[in-house]
């Protein structure tokens, strides 16, 4: 299927990025491969001003000698559904931005279903009606969330061969697949990093279900398996979800994921034997894993024990995780030794991070209630306690934390600290972000390092070489890297890198080398090194990641800038063959996402590339509003009341797509996860004319109860919550559970119909759980087909749901590659 599992962890609890334990969340662990690419002696970029020859605008076409790359993967089931024709739109103004890499267009066509599908009949209780301030809402199949019940298994279970009776219908399957596996089986690499006197990296070989975790004494060392979670289970869905080495290197604590769930177990095993020690820290989720120096032991996050103890099947529950809480964990001991350091029950929707500052002075705690970028900030000099951690259990308290912030104005991430003087990037006052420092000696005193650019958003701070620091900036939705002084925010260098993402930067203050990954959509991977100890820094390519068979010289990549219904522009990335004709001829996949500050970046992924070599379809990306693209303000215009945005900016996308002349409703095919997939299923729902295809993988479906299970509590920051009245009315107006209709009995002119449409979820996801897809699956299914005799919805709604899966993060390299 389609995979947004590069962005998988987006609903998440969300705290600042470059703090440990919230990487974990904000990360997704799926095997993408990312490189880096651009030293200042091999790397070229030209352009020249071309005028469009859709009569778009003024285009620059960008000629790179060395871009980069992350790989993802997708296959898609873009080929078994059914495109219907329809109207082309005309014409809309933009300005486009063309970064050019040649080809010779090739196209493919899209098979159709001969039969109509019958669907099972699906039992309704009229009896279930909630009320919403005085508004009475019916919930038909309020049934189907618990997982549990013999009535939902059958559901699921005639939905799963409802849909591979469709599958198997698609005659290019098979090979489709096999293209994708071919391209897949490549070596892939994550940047190296520093601990103690070794290195430890990532590698997967090509076709290896997860990525293996390498150790080496130096750079030219032989490399040694250190941790391979192949070897955990036979299907691949064991996955290591994070992991944290201990300052001198001789401890390794791991935390696994098995079937995709964000439940966790952290094992700890030692580096030079590999010998695994018997401690085991059960019902761990949301959390890092952050050493105390001393190499002693680890702070790390986790729930209360359900009711229900070793009997549940982890990742299946819907429960409302609450309740987080804070311990420090001594290697050797058993966890109910542990040591509770912070907690707080009067606020059981709060979620802890614990993170050991680079000095290993201070332990210090961010805190969070939902994804909003804004945390508490408290800290403790863990030098002054009198025992140690140890005393905190001799006397059953917390720990004894000062409370450097103590509201949720602003987001407080922390990039380095010299003794007391601590320096943060923020969006206090600043929705681009900054950089400011404050002397824990006097708290109410802040300077500003680094001030907010007027246009570039200030993307991550990492402290390297002293008084260095590698900054990011996103600048229209293209990462730009620079070298600037820690102590004054000065700029020292340009780093060359080409047109796409900066990812996995590695480096501390103690080392003259840092590593970084750049990806795009043209490149499979690059590794930079960068040796920062002349004053000219010397970057090389560390390592390159290569595809066997991908040409990226057939390829074009175009940034268009197109207005949305109130004007705005929004940004779209074009990847298609090059010098294609703009005819209406080419399927078409537009992916969205537009929530929670998450910016959506040029990453490369094989399938896509297979989609667009082999089928000549063009992919899409829409940067729309409620993402971080811009930053904070482009987030809340499209949150909260102003969500609506969302949707218009990517319906606007879709019909610039088209008028444009590079495909037509009947080809156009409509994707995106988690908050995108609500996106997708609100689109279909408010513009079912205007799609021929729509894949949502586990998407936010119900949005008047998500609030009611696991960590739906911690999205209410983007979305509202139906129980407050305002927001219900928020909510109501673009739920796709609660706005399904019937077109043909809205526009009896020009009757039209639900496009092709497979929701996707998995049995283990437990960060969106699967109710959102099977509720709404059957209403729509309901509502366009079964209800009537003979209903004018010919095309397939389906479902497809994954066992021994989850949210997206850790999925085995074949089921991102099977289609």
């Amino acid at each position: 299927m389609l995979s947004y599992a590069r962005h998988a962890n987006a609903i998440a609890p969300r705290l600042p990025k470059n703090h440990a334990p919230f990487r974990s969340l904000l990360n997704t662990t799926s095997n993408t491969s990312s490189s880096h690419s651009s030293s200042s002696s091999s790397h070229s970029s030209s352009f020249s001003s071309s005028s469009s020859s859709a009569g778009i605008g003024r285009r620059l076409v960008f000629t790179q000698t060395q871009p980069p790359s992350i790989s993802i993967s997708i296959s898609s089931p873009l080929k078994s559904l059914r495109f219907l024709s329809r109207n082309v739109n005309k014409k809309k103004r933009s300005s486009v931005r063309s970064l050019s890499f040649l080809s010779k267009p090739r196209m493919g066509s899209l098979c159709a279903l001969d039969v109509p599908l019958q669907y099972p009949r699906v039992r309704r209780d009229e009896s279930v009606i909630d009320d919403y301030h005085g508004v009475k809402i019916a919930d038909p199949y309020r049934w189907l969330e618990d997982p549990d019940s013999e009535e939902t298994k059958d559901f699921v279970q005639k939905q799963v061969e409802l849909t591979q009776s469709v599958l198997k219908e698609c005659d290019t399957r098979g090979k489709l697949s096999e293209k994708i596996t071919k391209l897949f089986d490549h070596p892939r690499y994550d940047p190296p990093y520093r601990k103690g006197n070794k290195y430890f990296y990532s590698h997967n070989t090509g076709l290896q279900a997860q990525n293996v975790i390498y150790v080496q004494d130096s750079l030219d060392g032989e490399p040694e398996v250190l941790l391979d979670p192949n070897t955990l289970s036979e299907d691949g869905t064991v996955s290591l979800n994070t992991h944290s080495v201990s300052e001198d290197a001789k401890y390794v604590a791991y935390a696994l994921s098995t079937s995709g769930s964000d439940w966790v177990t952290i094992k700890v095993m030692q580096v030079e034997d590999k010998k695994i020690e018997p401690d085991t820290l059960s019902w761990v989720k949301f959390s890092g894993i952050s050493w105390t120096h001393d190499n002693k032991g680890f702070f790390y996050s986790r729930y209360p024990a359900p009711k229900e103890g070793k009997d549940i099947d982890a990742g299946t529950e819907t429960n409302a995780n609450l309740y987080h809480e804070v311990y420090y964990h001594f290697v050797g001991t058993d966890q109910s030794k542990d040591i509770l350091c912070w907690k707080d029950p009067e606020n059981p929707k709060y979620l802890f991070g614990a993170n050991v500052t680079a000095d290993g002075k201070y332990i210090i705690l961010s805190i969070t209630e939902g994804c909003d970028p804004v945390n508490k900030f408290y800290y403790c000099d863990m030098s002054a306690l009198p025992n140690g951690l140890e005393g905190l259990r001799e006397k059953n308290d917390l720990l004894p934390v000062l409370k450097l912030i103590d509201t949720f104005d602003a987001m407080y991430d922390l990039i380095a600290n010299d003794d007391t003087l601590f320096t943060f990037r923020t969006n206090k006052d600043a929705p681009k972000y900054k950089l400011v420092r404050v002397d824990l000696k006097e708290p109410t005193v802040w300077t500003d390092v680094l001030q907010e650019a007027e246009k570039d958003v200030l993307e991550s701070v990492c402290a390297v070489n002293g008084g260095q620091m590698i900054v990011s900036y996103l600048s229209d939705v293209k990462y730009v890297l620079q070298i600037r002084d820690l102590n004054s925010g000065n700029l020292l260098h340009q780093l060359p890198i080409d047109i796409g993402s900066v990812s996995g930067i590695s480096g501390r203050r103690e080392d003259s080398t840092a590593f970084f990954g750049f990806t795009s959509f043209l490149t499979p991977g690059i590794i930079y090194q960068c040796n920062l100890a002349n004053e000219i820094p010397d970057m090389k390519v560390f390592r390159e990641i290569t595809v066997p068979g991908f040409d990226r010289s057939e390829f074009q990549v175009d940034q268009v800038f197109i207005p949305s219904k109130d004007g705005t522009e929004i940004p779209i990335f074009v990847v298609a063959r090059n010098n294609i004709p703009l005819d209406g001829s080419h399927p078409c996949l537009l992916y969205g996402y537009g929530g929670f500050n998450i910016s959506i970046t040029p990453y490369f992924s094989v399938s896509r590339i297979v989609l667009t070599r082999h089928l000549g379809a063009v992919f899409c990306i829409a940067n729309i509003r409620g993402g971080g693209e811009y930053g904070e303000e482009w987030h809340k215009s499209g949150s909260l009341a102003k969500k609506q945005n969302c949707f218009d900016d990517f319906i606007s996308a879709a019909e610039y797509l088209v008028s444009a002349g590079y495909t037509q409703p009947s080809k156009l095919c409509i994707e995106g996860g988690s908050n995108g997939g609500l996106l997708v299923g609100a689109c279909i729902n408010q513009r079912p004319d205007l799609f021929g295809c729509a894949l949502a993988h586990v998407g936010v479906m119900d949005m008047l109860r998500f609030h009611k299970f696991t960590i739906g509590h911690a999205w209410t920051s983007d979305y509202g919550c139906s129980d407050k009245e305002e927001e219900f009315q928020w909510l109501i107006k673009y739920s796709p559970l609660h706005n399904v209709r019937r077109p043909w009995e809205l526009h009896a002119s020009q009757p039209p119909q639900y496009p092709s449409t497979m929701l996707l979820t998995a049995d283990h996801d437990d960060r969106v759980v699967p109710l959102h897809t099977l509720k709404l699956l059957a209403t729509l299914q309901y509502v366009l087909s079964t209800s009537l005799e003979k209903s004018p919805q010919t095309n397939p709604i389906i479902g497809r749901i994954e066992c021994k899966a989850g949210h997206g993060g850790g999925r085995p390299t074949q089921k991102m590659a099977s289609i």
